[in-house]
């Protein structure tokens, strides 16, 4: 509680040298100092919410400054701190409101319009990809996979790094177990990487937009093979997909992002799941783990227990 009253009293007599006087303006770049001075003691003290505030008020004074750097990085301070706090309320199982985190959210939000307003796209999206990955660190996959959108939004003429954002939201999808959204940004990534790739001699793709593809492709077999939609449902290019793995395609519809062997597994996988053949399943589990990302991994294990322990319908449904 004496903590609390010597902080709560030195801000106070800081913000009370901001208040207007007659034919005396306030000296706000002393009040930054000391605001920020305030937050460094604060921060040694292991008071995160408290510095936090320190560093929204300075944030407040650089505002008043037209300090838009000034204000941005006061922002991100106050952000960190407030994550640290809502980490300790975590990782002690303090009962709250999550108002750390809802304070670091908007901080973060503030500063994001900052950049925007300054014109600098690139460094608003690297604020909304450091919130999504604090936010997924915290097991909250829903809410960071709307700033792994926005700031895919923000990077669409960085194309690569849009790709990437694009991936992690689909990855907090396959989290959430919504399959069918992550199977919608999946296929969106597809379209948005043939359209700005850069290609090769015979007009294959290079470098990250192969891999990014080949990524894409077996992520967007293996979610079919889980969601197993029926022919009245399929999307035609998710059918157009799965006719390229049938044993009747022609060596030309392997895909240009996949090997000669991924590209026969896959097509081993895909008849193994519609036959519901579970031995050949576990045999073909073996062979593609080595060439599997941890992603496709756990959407193959989801695979196989699925056909092995089909759900039970009830009397309506069948």
């Amino acid at each position: 509680m004496e903590r609390d009253a010597d902080f709560l009293g030195r801000y106070r007599s800081i913000s009370g040298k901001l208040k207007r006087r007659f034919l005396r303006k306030p000296n706000v770049a002393e009040a930054i100092g000391q605001f920020n001075a305030l937050s460094k003691v604060l921060e040694v003290q292991e008071c995160s919410q408290y510095a936090g505030l320190c560093c929204l008020a300075m944030a407040r004074c650089e505002h008043t400054l037209a300090n838009a750097p000034g204000e941005s990085s006061a922002l991100i301070d106050a952000a960190q701190h407030f994550l640290e706090a809502e980490n300790i309320d975590q990782s002690t199982s303090c009962p709250n409101f999550e108002e750390h985190l809802s304070a670091a959210v908007n901080c973060y939000g503030h500063a994001v319009k900052v950049h925007l307003e300054q014109k600098q796209p690139a460094l608003a999206a690297s604020l909304c990809l450091r919130l999504a990955n604090s936010l997924k660190g915290l097991n909250k996959a829903g809410e960071a996979s709307l700033h792994y959108q926005r700031a895919a939004h923000l990077q669409y003429q960085s194309p690569l790094d849009c790709l990437h954002s694009l991936n992690q939201v689909a990855a907090c999808k396959i989290e959430l177990c919504d399959y069918d959204a992550a199977l919608t940004v999946l296929t969106e990534m597809e379209y948005l990487a043939r359209e700005r790739m850069t290609v090769g001699l015979g007009g294959r793709p290079v470098g990250a937009f192969m891999d990014i593809l080949g990524n894409c492709e077996i992520s967007r077999v293996l979610l079919l093979m889980l969601l197993k939609p029926t022919p009245q449902r399929i999307r035609p290019e998710h059918a157009q997909t799965l006719e390229r793995y049938s044993w009747e395609s022609s060596e030309d519809t392997t895909p240009d992002c996949l090997s000669e062997t991924m590209f026969l597994l896959l097509q081993s996988l895909v008849m193994a799941c519609q036959s519901r053949d579970i031995e050949a399943l576990t045999a073909l589990q073996q062979d593609l783990w080595p060439l599997l990302s941890s992603t496709h991994i756990h959407l193959l294990h989801l695979i196989i227990k699925t056909l092995t322990n089909p759900p039970v319908l009830s009397m309506e449904e069948t």
